[in-house]
């Protein structure tokens, strides 16, 4: 056997260990070996190593595959999943080989480089000085990105030390023109911060962060958008018919939102030793506020997770309760992936929604509910796991019938 017909079993050998550690069915991981196997021929022929390849090479690849396929049945691929049928395969192995794919883009020009090391120099700073979480570090890095990158061939180090009020008020208006108004102002927050820091870490003449004012927002300008009380049954009673692996899940997903008001980062975050089933109690750990919350643990909750728990739940060592239904089988990244749940249950149901469609139309719901039996708003912050009073009474806004129960007739000489 040669040098390279070795190299290529030894990481068809790999990946296959590796599709069937994480329980593929055989027919996928027969279509993933024979994908790879062409592949690495491929760039076998073309005295490419496997941990040298790059985007451009699985683009290259892809259109091979493709003349092959035209000049043997004489047309196109009629499959809309053709294209994804052989990157989903190569994408797996080409992480087994380097660790990460796609690989994260380089700086190709002088420019790119003064930027990138701008913002890691920022990143370190919002990690080891400031401590703050990995989203937050995330959101007010990419906005910091965007802003060099609009400022094209200025973001240099003279440029950004020669920078105008001028120059951030037509960045401002022009990223601005898209945006509702409370995502201009936490954009405009987090480009104040850069620009606060550019000038402590003396790379700007000028602080030019009091330049950058937002606009102006209202704690009751908006009224939240909450679910039906009939809504929620229904949407219930809908899931709990669907007696699938996916159906005994989402159902029990929708009874911790329903019954508890949880965020969708809460439901994915939540582990198997939150839930002590002695002491009858469950442990939300909210997203927002980094604390946690110890509730009662509600008899149709308890049955509904002991349910998926006993008859739905993949064999896995992962201590998320929730896992995906779908090799490789993990628990929920984020809490968008619970949001997509909710929204196609709330479709499959027939309810017909004029706000949220997700999670917090859920959360919203039991606010009303706890409103009308007369639950004080500590206890309902205390619930939904609001460290302020002020954040639950938002809420009131939603109890519309009850306002109208006490509101006055209008005066007769004013109807006249």
């Amino acid at each position: 056997m040669s040098d390279r017909s070795s190299s290529r079993a030894l990481w068809l050998t790999r990946l296959i260990e590796h599709l069937k550690n994480e329980r593929y069915a055989s027919d996928t991981v027969n279509n993933c070996v024979a994908v790879s196997r062409r592949f690495l021929v491929f760039v076998e022929k073309r005295h490419i190593k496997l941990r040298s390849v790059q985007p451009i090479h699985v683009e290259k690849f892809l259109e091979d595959s493709l003349q092959r396929f035209r000049r043997r049945y004489g047309h196109l691929p009629a499959s809309r999943n053709w294209r994804s049928a052989r990157t989903a395969p190569v994408r797996m192995l080409l992480r087994l080989a380097q660790g990460q794919w796609p690989p994260s883009p380089k700086p190709a020009t002088q420019g790119e480089r003064f930027q990138h090391q701008i913002c890691e120099k920022y990143v370190r700073w919002m990690v080891d000085i400031r401590g703050l979480a990995p989203a937050t570090v995330s959101a007010r890095r990419k906005e910091a990105g965007h802003f060099l990158r609009w400022l094209g061939k200025q973001a240099s180090r003279t440029g950004i030390a020669a920078l105008t009020v001028a120059d951030v008020d037509r960045y401002v208006m022009g990223r601005s023109s898209s945006l509702r108004r409370s995502s201009i102002k936490m954009l405009n927050v987090w480009l104040r911060i850069f620009l606060r820091w550019l000038h402590a870490t003396g790379q700007t003449n000028h602080d030019l962060s009091k330049s950058v004012v937002g606009p102006s927002t209202y704690a009751f300008a908006s009224v939240p958008s909450a679910l039906r009380s009939q809504d929620v049954k229904k949407i219930l009673d809908a899931a709990q018919r669907d007696g699938t692996v996916q159906g005994i899940r989402d159902y029990a997903i929708l009874m911790l939102l329903s019954k508890y008001g949880m965020r969708a980062g809460e439901v994915a975050a939540l582990r198997l030793d939150d839930i002590d089933w002695r002491k009858e109690i469950v442990r939300v750990r909210h997203t927002k506020t980094a604390a946690s919350s110890c509730l009662p643990l509600l008899p149709e909750v308890g049955n509904a997770i002991l349910k998926y728990l006993q008859k739905a739940r993949p064999r896995v060592a992962f201590r998320q309760i929730f896992i995906r239904t779908y090799a490789p089988y993990r628990p929920f990244e984020k809490g968008a992936s619970i949001y997509t749940i909710v929204r196609s249950r709330i479709d499959a149901a027939g309810v017909v929604t004029s706000g949220k469609r997700g999670p917090h139309a859920f959360r919203h719901a039991r606010a009303v509910s706890m409103l009308r039996a007369k639950v004080s708003l500590k206890e309902i912050g205390d619930v939904l796991g609001h460290r302020s009073t002020t954040s639950t009474m938002t809420y009131l806004k939603l109890a519309t019938e009850d306002l109208r129960m006490i509101a006055l007739d209008i005066p007769v000489e004013v109807q006249a």
